[in-house]
């Protein structure tokens, strides 16, 4: 294989608004609306996406009947000091799951779960 593994990926979320919310604050952003065909129901906001830069992009979707929470997948945010996103957690509206923890040469990992139940990852290496 001679790219990254993860090309995409999606956080489903039953609340759009509380969900962006979440996100923004926590990593001090702003997510983008993602127009989709008039034939599809689904809501997409994109976060920000470098092309041809490291990493994958990703968006929060809303769709009827789709799951949220329950974590079959795990999804690592890079952050500078994941300590600090893991804090601005929690005055928006979720919870830190897994306080920063070393792992070793790779740096360090927070766990936190969103408004909507998702359980995500923060990943630096300070």
């Amino acid at each position: 294989m001679n790219h990254n593994p993860v090309g995409w990926f999606e956080i489903y979320v039953q609340d759009m608004t509380r969900a962006k919310q979440f996100y923004e604050s926590v990593f001090q952003t702003k997510l983008e609306h993602l127009q989709t065909p008039a034939d599809m129901p689904v809501e997409l906001w994109s976060f920000p996406m470098i092309e041809n830069a490291m990493g994958a992009p990703g968006a929060l979707v809303k769709m009827a009947d789709g799951p949220s929470g329950g974590n079959c997948v795990l999804v690592y945010f890079s952050c500078v000091d994941c300590a600090v996103e893991a804090e601005r957690a929690v005055p928006s509206g979720g919870e830190i799951v897994q306080a920063k923890m070393p792992i070793g040469q790779y740096g360090f990992i927070a766990m936190i779960r969103d408004t909507e139940g998702n359980m995500i990852g923060l990943h630096s290496m300070q």
